[in-house]
């Protein structure tokens, strides 16, 4: 029995895979928890017109009634952009649950890189990935993401991991799993707010043609596990990163004495940053996405000569 008994390929979807031509995954917790509405759906379907103005087909992700969907309708995307909060945030842990349930879910990085591999995708535009969360060393809180990233052959496109997490660490737990981390243009892992993090990636790599024939030599040699490629916020979307950094340090401070852990975290500390930056932070977010979007399509459109 295969998971691809749960899953739905949008039919454009399905053709431009069946015909060899490049394809974006998205993903949808950005859409119902990652956004207030309306601008949720007005991000999300101007990433898709983004991705599709530099050569490629978009496929959003999500579960809906139970099924694994690969390439979302407008509908579908509305759908899920005005129910927000009250779709279940879906990890790995969370799909076989809600497939039984025939219920929905917003998929997070793990989940989308999971259905897009199963539907045959393999690159993938996101905001920030997860990663190892500040304190970790007593509450062992890291990111589902990190492991998919470890084991399941998807480039991630992203502008690094959110700057509310421990940047180290999550370097550190990538290395170990073996996962290369790729600055687009930089030495330096983007923080996502801001271009700098005082941190080195591993390669730097300047176009998409040569990030595609990596990945593609990574592909070929049976590597298991994606690679995560960095590209930091466009300059003129960067905050400041003395502004940011403080709003983060009050964010998780309200988080500890609130008792808030686990799947609710990292919604929390993004809403705080929100509010605590007149919602700048909100503006950088959708910028870095669209950023993501057009270096992701054009690489897929490179990935597909090799």
């Amino acid at each position: 029995m295969s998971l691809n008994k749960y899953l739905d390929v949008a039919p454009e979807v399905a053709q431009a895979i069946a015909d060899h031509k490049p394809v974006v995954a998205l993903e949808s917790t950005i859409i119902s928890h990652g956004m207030p509405y309306p601008q949720n759906v007005e991000t999300a379907l101007k990433v898709e017109s983004i991705i599709r103005e530099n050569g490629a087909v978009p496929a959003t992700i999500a579960i809906l009634g139970g099924r694994l969907k690969a390439g979302l309708s407008p509908e579908e995307i509305e759908y899920l952009g005005k129910k927000g909060h009250d779709v279940a945030k879906a990890s790995r842990r969370d799909i076989a649950v809600l497939a039984a349930r025939g219920a929905d879910g917003a998929t997070t990085v793990t989940t989308t890189m999971m259905i897009a591999h199963m539907a045959g995708i393999q690159v993938f535009a996101t905001g920030g990935i997860g990663g190892v969360h500040r304190g970790a060393e007593t509450t062992m809180d890291i990111s589902a993401d990190l492991e998919e990233l470890a084991q399941t052959p998807v480039m991630v496109v992203c502008a690094g991991a959110k700057s509310i997490l421990d940047l180290g660490l999550t370097l550190e737990y990538l290395e170990t799993h073996g996962v290369p981390v790729i600055g687009y243009g930089t030495k330096e892992l983007p923080a996502f707010y801001t271009r700098k993090s005082g941190f080195a990636v591993d390669y730097e790599i300047d176009t998409p043609a040569d990030l595609a024939a990596a990945f593609h030599a990574s592909l070929e040699m049976g590597l298991r596990g994606g690679m995560l490629v960095t590209n930091p916020i466009p300059e003129e979307y960067s905050m400041d990163p003395d502004v940011i950094n403080k709003a983060i340090d009050e964010a998780v401070a309200q988080a500890e004495a609130q008792g808030i852990h686990g799947k609710e975290t990292t919604p929390f500390l993004l809403a705080k940053v929100k509010d605590l930056t007149g919602g700048d932070s909100l503006d950088s977010n959708i910028q870095l996405v669209f950023n993501n979007a057009r270096l992701a399509a054009r690489t897929a459109a490179e990935l597909v000569k090799l």
